[in-house]
């Protein structure tokens, strides 16, 4: 039986790969995001899969409800949620960041996260089958200067991810948290509000972990047997490790 898949923020990076991922293996996938063209393009270029598109911003709390309320009936019954959508802005310290750029990342990655869930969820509970992915970062549990807001933003993931699972105890509903480390995408670019160059210097010597790779790491999670849920996965290149506690010294 062909199942269905729905992707916040696919028009790029994770989001892109994931979609390739599962059309690959012949899901339907309901993919969303803020930019038309791209979304046109990927639904082009992952033909003949069945693609259904819908762009909205996952802030908009009515049009995330007013998107999923639309799914016609091949592509309403969701078997997997990927809340993908999310970003962070500036690596300035928390008394010199832009006020704009905290809010938003908690309207993206905190309450866009919690809209499409809530609408998503019920039809879940109710079939007695699913799976919410969410993607976190290791910034929700590692701090690091400059973290401020977007680390807040992803605890928050892993928290909720937790509490959704306390939720659902008792159904077959089953939820994720992943948690990538140093990925090379976009989300630096986007960071650094298209400064290639600052976002390159992130990435310079290393091999970071890519987007094929998360993509991956999140079809595994959801096609694992009905009974086995993968809590948390939290994901890191060989060439990202931990420091030692930081010490000021006078």
């Amino acid at each position: 039986m062909q199942k269905t898949v729905f992707i916040t923020g696919a028009t790029a990076g994770f989001g892109k790969a994931m979609a390739e991922r599962y059309a690959r293996e012949g899901w339907r996938l309901v993919l969303t995001g803020r930019r038309n063209d791209r979304l046109e393009e990927l639904k082009n270029e992952l033909a003949p899969a069945p693609v259904l598109t819908l762009r909205f911003d996952v802030r908009d709390r009515a049009a995330c409800e007013a998107a999923v309320a639309s799914l016609p009936a091949d592509f309403a019954d969701i078997d997997v949620l990927v809340n993908n959508a999310g970003l962070a802005l500036g690596l300035e310290p928390a008394q010199a960041c832009d006020l704009n750029d905290w809010e938003t990342m908690i309207d993206t990655n905190i309450k866009g996260l919690t809209y499409i869930t809530r609408a998503i969820l019920p039809g879940m509970v109710a079939r007695n089958t699913g799976h919410v992915v969410n993607l976190g970062s290791v910034a929700g549990t590692y701090p690091y200067p400059g973290g401020n807001c977007y680390g807040g933003t992803k605890a928050f993931v892993n928290q909720f991810s937790k509490n959704l699972l306390a939720d659902l105890l008792g159904t077959k509903v089953r939820v994720t948290n992943l948690e990538p480390g140093l990925c090379e995408t976009e989300f630096s670019v986007v960071r650094f509000k298209g400064d290639k160059a600052a976002a390159d210097k992130v990435y310079a010597g290393t091999s970071p972990i890519t987007a094929t790779d998360i993509a991956e790491c999140v079809y595994w999670a959801t096609t694992l047997p009905a009974h086995v849920n993968i809590n948390s996965m939290e994901i890191m290149p060989v060439d990202q490790a931990f420091g030692p506690f930081a010490i000021h010294r006078s």
